[in-house]
């Protein structure tokens, strides 16, 4: 069984019909998938699929290019994390001030939710950690995680999940003990080599895990077996049906 812990399918925009993606995920032993919502009307939409498609969960987010919406909150069973939410100081001009606004609360909505959180954080850890110092988060993934092996090694210290997708297999990134990965696509972006360029879908989940049973020399069935243990751990999923 394999787990697509991070990825935008339901979105209005995903140039692809989801429902086609689902079984051709399934088909391809993805069984459970969680949609990241990005802002509040991004989340209703990200619930409402989740309530209509069977190992479908759901997670609440503000992304950092989302800091000044307006704040609402909702939840329901299928909510399995806050995210994604984070710094991003990639694309200039960004407002640093609202991106750390915004930040700080929705890691106080995690705390006050117990809800693991999935991170986005993008060249910004030097703001990230010290602000992190102030939150007693304890579950969580640096989703996408593109940074060196110095943040690397805080983020596993800490006890944080990495976040594994497409972008590993094309580009030279540190790589963590599978212990900590969690896999994932971040569809419609990030797909994994042979597929670059085209939109990505839950099903290449196979290809990023197969090219990293071949990066730690193991089989595909530990990457497959450790990989969806940790999801489920930290996300507190569910068998699937």
């Amino acid at each position: 069984m394999l787990i697509d812990t991070h990825c935008h399918i339901h979105d209005h925009e995903y140039p692809l019909d989801p429902d086609k993606v689902l079984a051709e995920a399934s088909q391809n032993d993805v069984r459970q998938v969680i949609v990241i919502g990005t802002c509040p009307s991004d989340a209703r939409r990200a619930q409402a699929f989740a309530a209509t498609h069977s190992n479908v969960f759901w997670s609440y987010g503000y992304h950092p290019d989302e800091a000044t919406e307006n704040f609402e909150f909702f939840s329901d069973d299928n909510l399995v994390s806050i995210g994604e939410i984070g710094l991003d100081y990639h694309y200039k001009p960004y407002d640093r001030v609202a991106q750390i606004q915004r930040f700080e609360m929705m890691l106080d909505l995690a705390v006050k939710q117990d809800l693991p959180i999935n991170f986005h954080i993008r060249e910004a850890f030097s703001d990230f950690w010290p602000i992190l110092n102030n939150f007693p988060v304890k579950d969580a993934v640096l989703h996408s995680f593109s940074d060196d092996a110095t943040n690397l090694r805080k983020a596993l210290d800490a006890g944080f999940y990495i976040g594994v997708n497409g972008l590993a297999t094309f580009a030279n990134l540190p790589l963590a003990p599978l212990e900590s990965i969690i896999l994932e696509t971040d569809a419609p972006f990030l797909a994994p080599k042979p597929f670059r360029g085209q939109p990505n879908q839950p099903a290449y989940i196979l290809q990023i895990a197969t090219w990293l049973a071949q990066r730690l020399d193991v089989s595909l069935d530990t990457v497959a077996t450790q990989t969806s243990a940790n999801a489920q751990k930290l996300f507190r999923l569910p068998p699937p049906v």
